[in-house]
């Protein structure tokens, strides 16, 4: 059962620590967030809103996830599947890594540019929250029972402490991005454009 908190309190660690790293990008000047990178890839602004555009999707199915997983909980005994339990970490850091592997997101997950940052930042927190919320609900290793399928980087099936997980690697894999955006963008002297 120590294992299962232990993973319990890396996946909060790690999501709290991908969402202050995501927040503070809102912070930065609006030149730089507007800046487009030469080799044509999204601004700052699209990068954040298409982290949180894809987060509103991966919570649909984490929020899913959680109730199937308290309803199996009353049939099966999740103390008992928690001795064999195995978190895929090493196959799920490397989401985090920018570049690290090809995937065509789906059009619903490309930024449109018409929401504020404001209501953007205001999401981002929103869903830490309900993150924070699934993993409280599934305190004593519920989140094992139930398994959906991660087509990114070949994932197959994993369980919905996999999937938090999987958001705050996304959000990462994306703050390296905004990271090198911000270096060329500093990188080309005060005139920028």
């Amino acid at each position: 059962m120590n294992r299962i908190k232990d993973t319990i309190a890396e996946v909060k660690d790690t999501l709290d620590e991908a969402i202050s790293d995501t927040d503070r990008w809102f912070d930065k000047e609006e030149a730089l967030r507007i800046y487009l990178p030469e080799n044509g890839g999204w601004s700052i602004n699209q990068v954040l809103e298409h982290t949180v555009l894809t987060s509103h999707f991966l919570l649909i199915l984490i929020e899913k996830g959680t109730l199937k997983a308290l309803q199996l909980a009353q049939k099966k005994n999740s103390i008992e599947e928690c001795e064999n339990y195995t978190f895929h970490k090493d196959r799920l850091d490397e989401v985090g890594l920018h570049n690290s592997f090809t995937w065509i997101r789906p059009e619903h997950m490309e930024p449109k540019g018409d929401r504020s940052m404001v209501a953007i930042r205001a999401q981002l927190h929103v869903q830490h929250q309900q993150c924070l919320s699934c993993l409280e609900r599934l305190k004593n290793g519920e989140g094992i029972l139930y398994k959906t399928t991660m087509s990114v980087n070949n994932l197959g099936k994993i369980d919905v402490y996999e999937y938090i997980y999987f958001l705050a690697q996304h959000a990462k894999r994306h703050i390296t991005q905004m990271e090198k955006i911000e270096q060329e963008y500093l990188a080309k002297g005060p005139k920028h454009g």
